[in-house]
């Protein structure tokens, strides 16, 4: 069986085999192709195969790289295995290097006997992207930031936007990130070069109205605030205010510090576009904007956003915007700029609504389709609802020709899920994004075992993906999360919200000990896993995500009256080896905002 991820559109097996060995050359015929032959090269050496590369049509030829098919489309290539040579051509040299990707691949199967076969491919989505929270709380090391684009690009993503709210280090504005071990400039210039010499577009990402409460906390920016004194908690019952997030659209001041965020942060990119957010403002309307939101609502968020859009132009770029408010006002859709692009995100399982594309559509703006990997207040992933997400998000783009497809892994509460999570879903978006009908069928767990965590024993895909899926024992759903990971954040004097006594059933306790005697299993089964990538950090992250979720299980019990809660020494342990984790791929700075979340464990720790 030969397992490609993701899929290629067209692929035939022709029988019969090439018998790899030394003493070949991999030609180029284009000097620019060079970091397109070094891959394959080193994809060869992997397998004890040793080729030399050589810009020539001469000699023993085993493998040749062309781009300039005029007959292919962007980014398409043809991938042919004789028993004799291996021939790659792509319409250009990010074709070419798809091609060296998919080879890898096959490399990675088969070793030094390759099956004789034909490809031909090409995406079906034009820009396919990740975007990653590096701001609730977690930042990532430059290190760990080169490895994922290595992961992504292999699996043929083009497109990385790292959401950024306060973790730049800006030079006029060091009150913000001085504590928060931010991405610094010389760490996008060298990211920047990395991703295109790997053919991804490196897309700055930046809220500019909501979220930004690790700005408005700080007195200089404090009265740019929609509501400085902070605003009542749509989410509580108990009306406790949350801290001031929105910038006042109707202040200059607001616009004024956008800009400079914006001649700071540009310079660094090499791409065309920026998202500049402005999701999720929850205070737009009800304090210093709220007798022009009343005049007409909407109206307020419309011109800010047109105001952005003349910055954005100016400085020679092109503007995505997060699009969760302005659907809420047809009528205005039509006075966004012609050449914006609107974002339109959605993480559960019938998500993005489809009225809302069409009603973006039809006013003749072109649409990013946004879903996510499900991991946020969750640990270890929501599964199915993953994959549902992740198809409908790439239905909808196929079929309303949208320009991008971006799959979002968030930090909710904390960034409690280490990253080995989220590649499940970074690995079967990349495969329905870039062929939807094939991308469908993907083994996903073979793929994760062969691709992500390269597991002899293949046992790691499966597991990861059935972590992902205990959620759904549970007769309680909650959107955007689960049960389990509340029971592990919230406070015992706020257990009760959530874990109410009509909860205590026969059933929610029979489904509880399935998840906890799971976990056993899952816990005995990592054991004898054989992991080759990342193998200390994801096996010490597998193994906290299911301590983790096996004490909040225990947790629901004991509510039940039927459950061991941790000793003192025991959440203590979970506690340090949270941070030992983190630190392992992450800057310090956010740690202890995030580990100050884990508020349950720390009263059990105390004891």
């Amino acid at each position: 069986m030969t397992l490609i991820a993701p899929p290629p559109q067209k692929m035939t097996l022709e029988g019969g085999a090439f018998h790899l060995s030394d003493g070949h050359l991999i030609a180029i015929q284009q000097p620019e192709l060079l970091f397109e032959a070094q891959r394959a090269r080193d994809a060869l050496a992997a397998v004890g195969v040793h080729w030399d590369i050589a810009l020539t049509s001469q000699g023993r030829i085993g493998l040749s790289l062309a781009a300039g098919m005029d007959a292919l489309l962007t980014q398409s290539y043809t991938l042919s295995i004789r028993p004799d040579h291996i021939s790659i051509h792509g319409s250009d040299p990010a074709g070419v290097f798809y091609g060296v990707c998919t080879l890898a691949q096959l490399l990675k199967q088969h070793g030094t006997r390759l099956p004789c076969l034909s490809i031909l491919d090409f995406p079906e989505i034009w820009r396919r992207g990740v975007m990653l929270d590096i701001s609730r709380d977690r930042v990532p090391t430059l290190a760990t930031l080169l490895e994922l684009v290595d992961l992504l690009a292999s699996w043929k993503i083009n497109e990385l936007q790292l959401y950024t709210e306060h973790t730049f280090a800006y030079q006029a504005h060091p009150l913000v990130w001085q504590d928060a071990s931010p991405i610094t400039s010389e760490d996008l210039l060298t990211l920047n070069t990395y991703c295109k010499q790997r053919h991804i577009d490196l897309v700055p990402n930046l809220n500019t109205l909501g979220h930004m409460e690790r700005w408005l906390k700080h007195a200089p920016y404090n009265p740019l605030a929609e509501m400085p004194q902070g605003f009542p908690s749509p989410w509580h019952d108990d009306q406790r205010l949350l801290p001031a997030s929105t910038l006042n659209p109707s202040d200059p001041r607001s616009a004024a510090l956008v800009r400079s965020l914006l001649d700071e942060l540009l310079p660094h990119f090499s791409s065309e576009y920026v998202n500049v957010g402005g999701d999720e403002p929850w205070e737009l309307g009800k304090g210093a904007s709220k007798a022009a939101w009343e005049a007409e609502p909407g109206r307020v968020y419309l011109d800010y956003l047109k105001g952005l859009h003349v910055d954005v132009t100016r400085r020679g770029r092109r503007m995505q915007f997060w699009a969760d408010i302005i659907v809420k006002y047809p009528a205005l859709v039509e006075e966004l700029p012609r050449d914006a692009i609107a974002m339109i995100w959605g993480y559960e399982a019938d998500e993005p609504k489809e009225e809302e594309v069409k009603l973006i559509v039809a006013s003749g703006l072109e649409t990013y389709m946004v879903p996510g990997t499900s991991t946020w207040n969750s640990l270890a992933g929501r599964t199915d609802n993953m994959i549902a997400n992740l198809n409908n998000a790439a239905r909808l783009a196929r079929q309303y020709g949208s320009r991008g497809y971006l799959i979002t892994e968030w930090g909710d509460n904390g960034h409690w899920q280490p990253l080995s999570a989220a590649y499940a879903g970074f690995l079967y978006g990349a495969s329905v994004a870039w062929n939807y009908e094939q991308g469908q069928t993907l083994d996903l767990a073979e793929a994760l075992n062969l691709y992500a965590f390269e597991d002899a024993s293949q046992q790691m895909g499966q597991i990861a993906l059935r972590m992902g899926n205990l959620y759904r024992h549970l007769p309680l759903q909650i959107g955007n999360g689960t049960a389990l990971f509340y029971l592990l954040q919230v406070e015992d004097d706020e257990l009760n919200t959530l874990w109410k006594p009509a909860y205590h059933t026969p059933e929610m306790l029979q489904a509880l000990q399935a998840i906890d005697h799971s976990l056993d299993e899952m816990l005995d089964a990592l054991k004898s896993v054989q992991v080759r990538r990342d193998v200390e950090r994801v096996m010490a992250e597998s193994v906290q995500v299911a301590e983790l979720l096996k004490v909040a299980a225990q947790r629901g019990l004991h509510q039940l009256g039927a459950g061991r809660l941790p000793s003192a020494q025991e959440a203590q342990r979970l506690i340090d080896q949270q941070r030992a984790n983190w630190l392992a791929r992450h800057r310090r700075g956010g740690l202890d905002d995030s580990i100050q979340k884990m508020r349950w464990l720390f009263q059990r720790a105390q004891g």
